[in-house]
């Protein structure tokens, strides 16, 4: 069983590596061109600088081609950016040399799952940007494995799926009840991306905090895509301008409420390291 285990979690790594370096290359045309997201990125940012301060240093896992390493090398930053792809990790370099911040940002090739390789290192925050770490079946081992990596005092900021997704549960009512329901198998949803086939498992805020445990404690929890729609509709705000604005309206209004937390297409998690 645990062999087997193994296994499916070294061909799970393998393929979601394969699939994000596939995708490498269009990675930043087609963020940059999907304005939910753009809005959605923009909300994650403004949440962590609640609790950074320029001059700091912060480990990103997940980092792909690094528009945030360079978001946050450009505030002032020290970012260590840690990645599985070798796509993702040559368009990051890129990015550093083209825009001279060599000093800000060091990179090196580095699964989630394996963060001892990092040796010493010592970070005063951890930051992962949209569910990245939902490709794993294994949360709990990724977070047990922040406590040796960050300082006394320092934050994890984690921006994760949820089961819950309202936007996607309203396809049901036009029958397509795979999208709906997807999030809901405990088994994992099967997902594809660049021709490349993997699972994606999904977390509730709750499912976070006790993997936190004793060691942290939870300061902030968002939910991300309550009402405003999730980045695969991303002709909606040309579509209906106004609509999508007072969508936002009502989303920061209800953003910290524990129960839209819950139900969204992503929610930011933030918890300080109290021991």
């Amino acid at each position: 069983m645990k062999r087997n285990m193994l296994f499916n979690r070294i061909i799970q790594e393998q393929n979601v590596s394969k699939a994000f370096s596939r995708q490498s290359s269009t990675f930043d045309e087609t963020d940059a061109g999907n304005e939910v997201l753009q809005w959605m990125r923009s909300r994650v940012y403004e949440n962590v600088l609640r609790f950074w301060q320029p001059g700091e240093h912060v480990l990103e896992i997940n980092a792909g081609t690094g528009i945030d390493a360079l978001f946050f090398a450009k505030r002032g930053f020290f970012v260590h950016a840690a990645d599985n792809s070798p796509g993702m990790l040559l368009e990051l370099e890129k990015k550093v040399w083209e825009n001279h911040v060599e000093d800000k940002i060091t990179f090196e090739r580095c699964s989630f799952l394996e963060l001892e390789h990092l040796g010493e290192k010592k970070f005063d925050h951890i930051f992962s940007n949209f569910g990245g770490l939902n490709c794993t079946d294994d949360l709990q081992s990724v977070i047990n494995s922040f406590f040796a990596l960050l300082k006394p005092c320092g934050t994890v900021t984690l921006v994760i799926m949820p089961p819950v997704c309202p936007w996607e549960m309203l396809y049901a009512l036009k029958g397509d009840f795979k999208l709906a329901f997807r999030r809901f198998k405990k088994e994992g949803a099967p997902s594809h991306l660049e021709g490349v086939h993997f699972t994606t498992w999904y977390y509730s805020p709750d499912d976070v905090r006790k993997m936190f445990g004793g060691n942290y404690k939870v300061v902030s929890v968002m939910g991300l895509g309550i009402v405003v729609p999730p980045p695969f509709k991303e002709n909606f705000p040309k579509k209906h301008p106004y609509l999508f604005k007072k969508l936002i309206e009502i989303e920061k209004s209800i953003a910290n409420k524990r129960l839209f937390s819950s139900w969204a297409d992503h929610f930011i998690i933030t918890a300080t390291k109290i021991k």
